[in-house]
C-alpha cells in the first residue's frame, strides 16, 4: 500500500455544480458530500476561496469559504479541513490568522491553512480590490505569511512590512495543533512561490500538473529548501489534480492515481463535483483509489444505520 493521503474538494458552486439549485438544497448537498467523503475514508476535505463562478461570473451559487468550513467543522469528526487555497489579499492577514485559529478549535485541531497570491481578476475588481501585477501579489503574499506565522507563534505578533503590519497583536486561542496550524502555500511558480513555501510553509501545493510535470517540479522544490538550509524532507508536497483527468472512473483513473503516488507525493486532492455533485461519484473514486494501492481509512456505516 502507498502512503499518499487523498482528499476531496467539497462542492460549493464555484464550478457551476449548483447552477439553478435552491440555496438550501445546495448547502444540504455540500454537507452531505462532506460527511459521506469522511465516511468513505478520505483523509481531507477542501474548499475553494472564490466569490463568483468560473470561468465567467454568473448569478449562481458560490458559498463563501471560511463560513463553509465552519459548517463542515461541525458536521465532520475525523477528516482534515482547509482551503485549496485562500486568496490572501481578500482579507487582512491578521484576521485570516484569527479566523484560522478559531476554525482549528471548532474542528478539534483539524484545520490547515492553504494560501496563495490569487489570480481571478474579475472577482478582485467586482468586490472593490485592486488587482496588482503578479510580482506585487507575490510580495503581498510574502508579507502576509510573515504576519500569519507570527500570529500562529507563541506570544504577541509584531511585523512591519510594505504590504502588512501588526504591532503586539494578540491571537488567543492560537488553535489546538502543536507547534502550529499547518500552512500550505499553493502555486506552481518556481522562482518565488516555491521559495515562499520553503521559507514559511509545511506543505507546497502544486496545481493542475500531470505526473510528468510534477516529477519535473519536485527537484526544484527540494532545491529551494536546500538554498535556505532546510531539510527538503520537511516540506510536504501535494497536488490539486486536473479535474478532467479524474472525470471518468476506471483503469485509466486508477493508473493516474498510481502515477501520482509513485512520485512520493504526500497528498492528492481531486474535485469530482463539477456539474454533478453526486455521492455515487465519491464512492466510485474511493474504489479507484484503493485499486491504485493507496490507503484510505476504513469506510464507516452512515450515522443512524
Amino acid at each position: 500500500m502507498v502512503p499518499m493521503h487523498v482528499g476531496l474538494m467539497v462542492p460549493q458552486g464555484w464550478k457551476g455544480e449548483y447552477d439553478g439549485w435552491d440555496p438550501r438544497a445546495a448547502w444540504a448537498r455540500s454537507i452531505e458530500c462532506a460527511v459521506d467523503a469522511e465516511r468513505l475514508g478520505f483523509e481531507s476535505l477542501w474548499v475553494f476561496d472564490h466569490f463568483t463562478t468560473v470561468p465567467e461570473p454568473t448569478d449562481e451559487i458560490t458559498f463563501e469559504s471560511f463560513t463553509m468550513l465552519g459548517g463542515m467543522a461541525q458536521a465532520t469528526q475525523r477528516a482534515r479541513i482547509g482551503h485549496m487555497v485562500v486568496c490572501t489579499a481578500f482579507r487582512n492577514p491578521a484576521l485570516t490568522a484569527k479566523m484560522s485559529s478559531t476554525l482549528d478549535v471548532m474542528s478539534g485541531g483539524r484545520f490547515e491553512l492553504g494560501i496563495g497570491a490569487g489570480w481571478k481578476e474579475d472577482e478582485w475588481v467586482a468586490y472593490g480590490y485592486d488587482f496588482p501585477d503578479i510580482p506585487k501579489r507575490l510580495a503581498i503574499l510574502a508579507d502576509h505569511l510573515e504576519v500569519i506565522t507570527r500570529m500562529f507563534a507563541p506570544g504577541h505578533a509584531t511585523f512591519h512590512g510594505e504590504h502588512a503590519s501588526v504591532q503586539g497583536a494578540i491571537n488567543v486561542p492560537k488553535g489546538l495543533q502543536v507547534p502550529r496550524i499547518p500552512i500550505i502555500v499553493g502555486g506552481n511558480g518556481r522562482k518565488v512561490t516555491f521559495r515562499l513555501a520553503a521559507r514559511f510553509a509545511d506543505e507546497l501545493n502544486l496545481v493542475f500538473l500531470d505526473p510528468a510535470a510534477v516529477a519535473d517540479a519536485l527537484p526544484v522544490a527540494r532545491q529551494r529548501c536546500e538554498e535556505i538550509g532546510r531539510d527538503p524532507g520537511s516540506l510536504r508536497v501535494s497536488i490539486y489534480a486536473p479535474d478532467h483527468l479524474f472525470a471518468a472512473a476506471g483503469q485509466q483513473r486508477v493508473d493516474l492515481i498510481g502515477a501520482y503516488a509513485a512520485l512520493g507525493l504526500d497528498r492528492l486532492v481531486a474535485f469530482l463535483g463539477r456539474r454533478s455533485p453526486e455521492l455515487d461519484a465519491q464512492a466510485a473514486f474511493a474504489e479507484d483509489v484503493r485499486a491504485a494501492g493507496v490507503v484510505l481509512a476504513e469506510a464507516a456505516e452512515p450515522v443512524g444505520v
